[in-house]
């Protein structure tokens, strides 16, 4: 089967804009990726809760790590991210077991099965600083947790990092920031701007013209994979963490239903 490749930035495989109006390519070309660049944070989509809500909000949330979407993004030929069984511990803690793990400058990222991963920088004093509801905070661990499973992620990205004390400096002059101060898309992009400083984690760091040098390899599994294209880091990332959302189950059968019905359309178009 060997990789499928898609050029392609969108919230679903049949919603990929092409050149024909029946809804399939006359050349055999590249399909032009659509960005986000007009997304909300998809934190908020979690965080629409009624006070009645609040105290369910606190309770341990499911989360099965067999679940997870195991992926590799490279930037033309680097590997700049790999979240894979083989190569990192997927392994997620109670908030209250993490504290013992953690030291300042770490990311934690906080996760729950159908729910868009959370990222915080551990600042010290058993706190974080998280971008939340359009705002940077100060949190306690186990409040920003929200009931989710957390693991320590310093490791996934793979550009050099700061040291914990800058990366806690970076995080702690950001709180207060909100609304249209922001310059990150999500939790994820600000926690590793913290981190790393690479202005490709803030919202307009890359120009979206030209070739698309971005990939997130999708592994469908041991032998198989779908690469996806895109212009910015910042599209690739709010296209990984809808993986993240849906889930590995619903990825993959995305996945196949958009290869199938690629099929299709090119069987149909030959025969014509």
């Amino acid at each position: 089967m060997g990789n499928q490749v898609d050029k392609l930035s969108h919230l679903s495989y049949a919603e990929v804009p092409t050149a024909d109006p029946n809804g399939y390519d006359t050349e055999d070309g590249p399909r032009i990726g659509v960005s986000y660049i007009f997304s909300n944070d998809d934190d908020e989509l979690e965080d629409n809760v009624d006070a009645t809500d609040k105290e369910q909000n606190q309770e341990e949330k499911h989360y099965d790590k067999r679940n997870e979407v195991e992926c590799s993004v490279y930037n033309r030929d680097e590997c700049i991210y790999e979240k894979t069984a083989k190569t990192t511990d997927l392994e997620a803690y109670s908030p209250e077991n993490l504290l013992n793990k953690c030291t300042a400058g770490d990311l934690v990222e906080f996760v729950a099965t159908g729910q868009y991963p959370h990222w915080a920088v551990y600042v010290g004093d058993f706190q974080v600083v998280h971008l939340h509801r359009a705002e940077v905070k100060n949190s306690f661990l186990t409040d920003a947790s929200q009931g989710r499973r957390c693991r320590i992620v310093n490791e996934l990205y793979k550009f050099n990092p700061f040291g914990d004390d800058m990366v806690v400096q970076n995080a702690m002059e950001q709180v207060g920031l909100k609304d249209r101060e922001l310059s990150w898309r999500n939790s994820e992009c600000f926690a590793a701007w913290c981190r790393f400083g690479k202005r490709e984690f803030k919202m307009g760091g890359e120009i979206r013209i030209g070739k698309q040098p971005y990939r997130l390899k999708i592994y469908m599994s041991e032998k198989q994979s779908h690469i996806l294209e895109f212009q910015s880091l910042e599209d690739m990332i709010m296209e990984k963490r809808r993986n993240d959302h849906l889930g590995r189950t619903a990825v993959l059968q995305e996945l196949a239903n958009h290869l199938n019905n690629a099929g299709e359309n090119k069987s149909d178009s030959s025969a014509h």
